[in-house]
């Protein structure tokens, strides 16, 4: 019989932690629900080597209806539409409402600024699960015959918009060997990827122009229609395809939280990851705001809240001191750049190679088999 219900809104880096070591040390008289829209997780990490042909799209993808099942959980494939807070009790959009007694969410993000009126060539990068085949099916909408021009815009300057303008360059060249592929990527911003050091800008620029890749900075993209975008309000453009890879902006299920909420609609938590008012519910990865210790929306941090929350959530239903998470300054970045070789990036770091690809598959794949039943 169980006592108490724990519910997982969202199976993102930090959830999908709390599933695997559930399987391994179950709480007693505890039941554990998975709550997600798709029967997939999708691991950003491997995303662009997919796209470049070096991954199936298999390898990038935790299977949740098993991973839930190896810990004795059970999924519900739905989206919350309402909470009850008086009962604490879940509504969906198509499943039976849900009594809980502790919350984590970790919804994730999806990308910010996406014009409310767009057209059949854009191609948001989230939700990851469906990106590729979206693509696919934008592609297969536009496939240029020998010896035209196809056009592919990436709106967003930072790393994600870097790493699927190189490898999905690779991917396109292969497709469409006899035609001529145009990738621009455009930035509101004053410069790319603008939160690394000017050394590690310098050598990313390189290695676009070499490649043949345009950057546009300040130029935010204030509409899509089906012909292309238009420029900061006034400058028309056509395009084929436009790839949506922006910072990260709330979803809409946050908001059905009724929870406080940062200026950016994330929910506010305490350093120990709970809700400012309500310390049976967590928000975690791209989900929660650390007023106290902000830090940017990155799956590194995501992972790193694992072990705070899983610790933080038997603390509340055994007893115990909770630990607070004390994000790093700074972390490894690996950039697959399409091409069988990464850019490693570390503080005043950067380097270009081979080896650095192998580095990023080895760690990406370690990951990943802790998930992949």
């Amino acid at each position: 019989m169980f006592v108490r219900t724990v519910v997982l809104l969202g199976v993102g880096h930090t959830n999908a932690h709390i599933l695997k070591e559930w399987a391994r040390n179950p709480v007693p008289d505890c039941r554990l629900v998975c709550i997600s829209r798709f029967p997939t997780a999708t691991y950003s990490g491997m995303l662009p080597g997919t796209l470049a042909g070096q991954f199936s799209p298999d390898e990038m993808q935790i299977d949740l209806q098993k991973l839930v099942a190896r810990a004795g959980a059970t999924l519900i494939l739905a989206d919350v539409t309402s909470v009850d807070w008086n009962q604490r009790v879940l509504h969906f959009d198509n499943a039976e409402s849900l009594k809980f007694d502790i919350l984590s969410v970790g919804v994730g993000s999806r990308p910010a600024g996406l014009p409310e009126e767009n057209g059949a060539c854009l191609v948001p990068i989230k939700p990851m699960q469906t990106f590729p085949r979206r693509l696919d099916e934008r592609l297969d909408v536009v496939a240029p015959k020998s010896g035209q021009l196809l056009k592919v815009v990436i709106v967003g300057g930072g790393v994600a918009s870097i790493e699927i303008a190189l490898c999905l360059q690779s991917k396109l060249r292969f497709h469409f060997p006899y035609s001529n592929i145009r990738i621009r990527i455009l930035t509101s911003a004053d410069e790319i990827v603008d939160e690394l050091p000017g050394s590690s800008i310098r050598r990313v620029r390189l290695i676009l122009q070499a490649r043949g890749i345009e950057v546009v900075t300040q130029s935010r993209v204030t509409e899509v229609d089906d012909s292309g975008i238009v420029i900061n309000g006034v400058d028309r453009q056509s395009a084929d395809c436009v790839i949506w890879s922006t910072g990260a902006a709330a979803p809409p299920v946050l908001s059905r939280l009724a929870l406080p909420v940062d200026s950016h609609g994330f929910l506010v938590t305490t350093p120990t990851l709970q809700s400012t008012i309500d310390p049976l519910v967590f928000a975690v990865g791209d989900s929660g705001s650390i007023p106290e210790t902000p830090f940017p929306k990155a799956g590194v941090y995501a992972v790193r809240q694992s072990p705070v929350l899983w610790h933080n959530i038997k603390a509340l239903l055994n007893g115990g001191p909770l630990l607070e998470f004390k994000p790093q300054s700074d972390f490894l970045k690996l950039l697959n750049t399409g091409d069988g070789r990464a850019l490693l990036l570390y503080k005043s770091l950067t380097v270009h190679a081979r080896w650095c690809w192998t580095l990023k598959t080895w760690i990406d794949r370690k990951f990943l088999r802790h998930f992949q039943v």
